[in-house]
């Protein structure tokens, strides 16, 4: 009579499982790269929409500033000002 080969076993907090042949357990390491490789999420109101960056070299609304070279030429040349354009 043969017997049935050992299986493997690992204590789980629901208690003792049986590990299927061919099945690595999941350890710490493997969840904790699982953990890392998903997008951060924000801390407050997960499933809000993400604000449009308007800092610095992203920011749309700066673009739409004139130049402080465009005041300094104007006034070498003699020409209105920018906002003195504006002011008519």
């Amino acid at each position: 009579m043969t017997s049935a080969p050992e299986l493997l076993t690992e204590t789980t907090p629901e208690g003792e499982q049986i590990i299927a042949p061919g099945v690595k357990p999941i350890t710490l390491c493997d969840r904790l790269a699982a953990r890392a490789a998903q997008p951060i999420a924000p801390k407050r109101n997960p499933n809000a929409p993400q604000k449009p960056c308007d800092l610095g070299l992203f920011d749309k609304a700066a673009r739409n500033q004139l130049d402080m070279l465009d005041f300094l030429r104007a006034a070498d040349s003699g020409a209105p000002t920018p906002n003195s354009q504006d002011e008519d």
